[in-house]
């Protein structure tokens, strides 16, 4: 334990010496627009009082699911456990990774987290973050959730969180152009959106809206028509990457794009997804429901999602229909003072009640009951979110997807740019992707 602990401080202080410059320190704004966080150096904690025991949460909550959480959350919780007092940090996200790196190097990182679901194997992987498997409750939380969800927690033989929130991607279509491709719903097979680009392509229409070449905007795709990334273990590349379902996969999307059926900025073209779903010069695209939720605010734009949008699943294709998940998940770091206590406030927040509250700021609840509750909610559209999530994926939920994400970019780029056969690039690709996961 001594060696591990020995081991973890010197990559964590490496890490951080060669990423502080990069840090934005206390100054940076949430990922979600959020408002100010606490001021650097200061402290929000409470002096400790009588026998109740402080655990600290960090989080990166905006300025309306920080109202719920400090308002609603904190007062609900504690009064069910009066033995514990929630002390809130809010935090910017900006240099956020940095900040983690030197808390747990320092002994000073909190008790839990709100940490972005591609985090947490890389800081599992280092030993910064309990294995909650064995935890008491814990295969009945882990039987309340979406399985695709409690999947982005895997690491190594056990599970270092919980999924606290979760988002994935639908088809958006603008409903002007799609009833100009003859269609009154979304397409619900990918023939079926081919044979919608293929009509609009004479009015210089796109029709297949695949945002970039990065695997958020990618996979949705590739695993719809039947790609795969790497072994269900996620431990080989080799014969799944390039795969011949795979390979055909992505033959598939460059011939798309050699047909001009692809949105432009898939290339990095303008206009940008959101203007041209917006005038009505691309069919679709796929987001999250941030789309509808800033969007709808946005009253001085002319512009109505909800009226002149139409949404669907991802059109379904040989692999089905799948996106990709998003998300946060709740962790506890080991070096918690009170990881009893902590686990006792994952486990409540993964219930029905706190997940239903920050439903209401538009968190997509991971507790299945939870989130069919939020479809009957006053939330136009978020059925179609919830629905999906049922047959989304997580990247691959390990320590080296940076790594792989980059390497698999690039290859998906050079094949649609011409610059190699789809097969050569996937092979390639394959090789590099093993070398680092051996």
């Amino acid at each position: 334990m001594k060696t591990m602990k020995k081991r973890l401080f010197s990559f964590l202080a490496l890490m951080l010496a060669v990423t502080l410059t990069a840090c934005g320190g206390g100054g940076g704004a949430a990922s979600d627009g959020g408002g100010a966080p606490a001021t650097e150096g200061e402290s929000n904690a409470p002096e400790t009082s009588g026998e109740k025991v402080q655990i600290e949460y960090w989080h990166t909550y905006s300025d309306q699911e920080e109202k719920i959480l400090t308002e609603q959350i904190k007062p609900a919780f504690e009064a069910e456990h009066p033995n514990i007092e929630l002390v809130l940090t809010r935090m910017p996200y900006e240099g956020l990774k940095q900040q983690v790196i030197a808390g747990v190097a320092g002994d000073a990182a909190p008790d839990l987290m709100r940490m972005d679901i591609v985090w947490v194997p890389e800081f599992a992987a280092q030993g910064a973050l309990m294995d909650i498997s064995g935890m008491d409750g814990f295969e009945e939380l882990k039987a309340s959730v979406f399985e695709s969800t409690m999947a982005t927690n895997f690491y190594n033989g056990g599970y270092y969180g919980v999924p606290l929130n979760t988002n994935t991607k639908i088809a958006i279509y603008n409903k002007a152009t799609l009833e100009e491709a003859g269609l009154t719903e979304a397409p619900k097979t990918i023939d079926e959106l081919v044979a919608a680009a293929e009509t609009l392509k004479p009015k210089g229409k796109y029709g297949i809206g695949i945002s970039g070449i990065h695997a958020w905007g990618l996979l949705p795709y590739f695993w719809s028509l039947g790609g795969q990334m790497l072994s269900d273990d996620y431990t080989q590349a080799e014969g799944f990457l390039n795969g011949s379902d795979s390979v055909k996969a992505l033959e598939t999307i460059v011939d798309w794009n050699n047909r001009g059926l692809v949105i432009p900025p898939i290339l990095g073209g303008e206009p940008g997804t959101w203007d041209g779903l917006k005038s009505g010069e691309y069919l679709m695209s796929d987001d999250g429901p941030w789309f509808y939720s800033i969007l709808m605010n946005e009253t001085e734009s002319g512009f109505d999602p909800i009226e002149e949008t139409v949404r669907g699943l991802i059109p379904e294709g040989a692999g089905g229909s799948r996106s990709v998940i998003g998300g946060e998940n709740l962790v506890i770091f080991t070096n918690s003072k009170h990881p009893e206590e902590a686990w006792t406030f994952a486990k409540w927040m993964l219930t029905e009640e706190p997940q239903l509250l920050l439903a209401e700021a538009g968190l997509i609840p991971t507790n299945m009951a939870a989130a069919e509750a939020m479809t009957n909610m006053d939330i136009p559209f978020i059925a179609e979110y919830v629905e999906q999530l049922d047959t989304a994926l997580p990247r691959p939920p390990i320590p080296e997807w940076n790594e792989i994400e980059s390497i698999f970019n690039l290859a998906v780029e050079k094949a649609i740019r011409g610059e190699q056969e789809p097969k050569a690039a996937l092979d390639e690709a394959a090789k590099q992707i093993d070398a680092i996961l051996q």
